[in-house]
């Protein structure tokens, strides 16, 4: 550290006095050397980077900031052996999600570790605008002049180095006493700015093959039904979808495409907003349009969609993981926008999968990513990442016909489903199994996407808005396409498979990927899954990467849903133990992969109301006694059970 910088903390006056009182200077100037670098650090990527560049200005003192205040979670260790196990199907706790009280309860920061976090902003002048039931995370605003003191930091802009736009930052990580459990601290800078994923404005190139419903052959409303859940019922009754969202909508543009896309009655949307947002359209209000409509349009029975509209990311999550404002907890959880790579976002996930919410994410419109790409954190292994093709149907949106890899040929790069490997994020468990030998994908490092849905052609209705002061045009029929729309198509085909759970009394899905996983690796692969074998995601960074195959591939991941084969695969993945009487493996967990040999060993693991799937025909003459309820069901061929 340069003494000449020196700049003693705001909370220490009273000490700082005494001290000078009783100790020479020098010892003085030392015991303030060591009681400043005691401080802790809290990462800070945009001020690391700002050291590296020529500040143009200092921010006024007087301008007040909306910052967002992250804690760890209590007992990591089994919290983290605690979702093993509720994501297992061997395990009695499988599928046994927490309520967000339970959760907090378990795990959150403990109520004096949340106090003194709240102690802290109001001693340094700092007001406490929203608190949450997790308490692990809490909302500040301040003055630039109280931020700097409390965070020992100096806020000034800089050039960005790859936006037209200057950014603010602090010249320094800020620094917080270590006994504060602070483990992220949002909106001292506005380095990073949540944006969508590329959702482009759709223009027809060439002949097209019979398309959608909609205007000009897009697709709107039911063809996605068609396409994705051809003949179910389902509607997402009793379902409520979120939305991770940064910008506002106009309320009268999502009345205008239910009653385009002819569902009756609406579907109640409503806006839930955190930082001190309004929910007012902007220049990206676009996206959070295609965000509801596609949702509405694979589920018009849905209870209420939740727009979580918000400055930071952290904050929208763990709203979305507890919430504060009385509405239902959201089973599905769509985003579209890129947060994708910060780490703070991994605590609300993990409270998420334990709660038993879906989260998906859209992969993203640029083509396969950079060998080099590296999230740096394991948020994206909780979450379900969905590519985009190219749809096409037979009729005007009757029925599927086929689909490719969405790659708009466009020479700058744009308009082609995302996907490749993310080196520094470890391989999660579920997709160890799959063979990358052939796709280009890595066994070491997290591959995505996940899975896939229609990425072109889309039909949406939006406020076409001016930054020149003309006044905004709502209503406007427009056609776009991104992996944007992917997501929330996969959101709204959860409230169906949700749906049927509740009916059967079962749990939620919750996070979907083991089960996708299980299933796309087994004999249940081709009843629920389009795969897509045609195309890639090149690019001009990536040339000769990825290209689409059997199976699983880094453009679509395993595919599109069927309807309702996948739907009844996720349903009996919500709780099954499998046999197998002919299996000859050493590994024995009543995984579809490596299931038990005999009934005995299944029923022994299975929860009560568990279900047993008997693999292949066969017989087992171990004796059991059955002390539960359960179902047992044959999936190929006649099983005998005795003799």
């Amino acid at each position: 550290m340069k003494t000449s910088n020196l700049k003693l903390p705001a909370r220490f006056p009273f000490l700082v006095r005494r001290l000078a009182k009783a100790l020479s200077v020098a010892t003085f100037l030392f015991a303030a050397l060591t009681l400043f670098a005691a401080d802790r650090p809290v990462r800070n990527e945009a001020a690391i980077r700002a050291q590296k560049l020529p500040k143009i200005t200092r921010l006024p003192g007087e301008r007040r900031l909306h910052i967002a205040i992250g804690l760890q979670f209590r007992n990591f260790p089994a919290l983290t052996n605690l979702l093993n196990q509720v994501y297992s199907g061997t395990s009695t706790n499988f599928h046994r999600f927490l309520t967000p009280a339970q959760f907090a309860e378990r795990f959150g920061p403990s109520q004096s570790e949340y106090d003194s976090v709240i102690q802290f902003a109001t001693t340094n002048r700092l007001r406490v605008e929203r608190t949450f039931g997790n308490r692990a995370h809490v909302e500040i605003s301040g003055t630039v002049a109280d931020l700097e003191r409390a965070f020992h930091v100096t806020l000034g802009t800089y050039r960005h180095p790859t936006e037209d736009r200057e950014f603010y930052a602090p010249n320094v990580e800020p620094a917080v006493d270590p006994s504060l459990p602070m483990v992220y601290i949002q909106g001292l800078d506005n380095f990073f700015i949540p944006k969508p994923s590329s959702i482009i404005e759709y223009h027809r190139r060439g002949p097209q093959p019979d398309t959608g419903s909609g205007t000009n052959n897009l697709y709107l409303g039911n063809d996605f039904r068609n396409a994705y859940a051809p003949g179910v019922s389902l509607n997402g009754s009793g379902q409520v979808v979120g939305l991770v969202e940064f910008d506002g909508y106009t309320p009268s543009d999502i009345t205008k495409y239910q009653n385009l896309a002819g569902v009756s009655p609406n579907v109640p949307v409503s806006p839930f907003l955190v930082d001190g947002v309004s929910n007012t359209a902007g220049a990206n209000n676009n996206e959070v349009c295609l965000d509801i409509e596609m949702a509405i349009a694979m589920a018009p029975g849905l209870n209420r969609v939740n727009v979580y509209e918000g400055i930071f990311d952290t904050s929208v999550m763990n709203e979305i993981a507890s919430p504060t404002k009385g509405e239902t907890l959201p089973r599905q959880v769509s985003c579209s926008w890129g947060i994708g790579g910060d780490s703070a976002i991994t605590n609300a996930l993990l409270e998420m999968a334990m709660q038993g919410q879906s989260f998906y994410y859209a992969s993203g419109d640029f083509g396969a990513y950079p060998t080099q790409t590296g999230a740096g954190n394991i948020s994206q292994n909780y979450m379900t990442s969905v590519g985009g093709t190219i749809l096409s149907m037979n009729g005007t949106g009757a029925s599927w016909n086929s689909e490719v890899v969405w790659n708009g040929g466009n020479p700058t790069g744009k308009d082609i489903t995302g996907g490749g490997i993310l080196i520094n994020v470890p391989i999660p468990n579920y997709q160890q199994p799959v063979n990358m030998g052939g796709n280009g994908g890595s066994g070491t490092w997290r591959n995505v996407p996940d899975v896939a849905a229609c990425a072109q052609s889309i039909e949406i209705v939006d406020t076409i808005t001016f930054t020149n002061g003309n006044p905004n045009i709502p209503g406007q029929v427009t056609g776009v396409g991104g992996t944007s729309a992917s997501a929330p198509l996969w959101a709204g085909f959860t409230a169906l498979v949700n749906q049927q759970n509740a009916s059967q009394g079962k749990a939620p899905l919750g996070f979907p990927n083991p089960a996708i996983y299980e299933i796309a690796l087994g004999t249940l692969y081709s009843p629920g899954f389009h795969d897509i074998t045609v195309g890639s995601n090149t690019n001009s960074v990536s040339p000769n990467q990825y290209f689409a195959q059997p199976g699983y591939d880094l453009c679509t991941g395993w595919g599109t849903p069927t309807g309702q084969g996948l739907i009844n695969s996720l349903t009996e993945f919500s709780g099954p133990v499998f046999v197998d009487f002919n299996y000859t493996g050493s590994i024995q967990n009543g995984n579809y992969t490596t299931p038990f040999k005999t009934l005995a060993a299944g029923t022994n693991a299975v929860s009560n109301f568990g279900t047993i799937f008997i693999k292949t025909a066969g017989h087992s003459t171990a004796p059991m006694i059955i002390q539960k309820p359960m179902t047992i069901t044959a999936l190929d061929g006649a099983a005998v059970i005795g003799n």
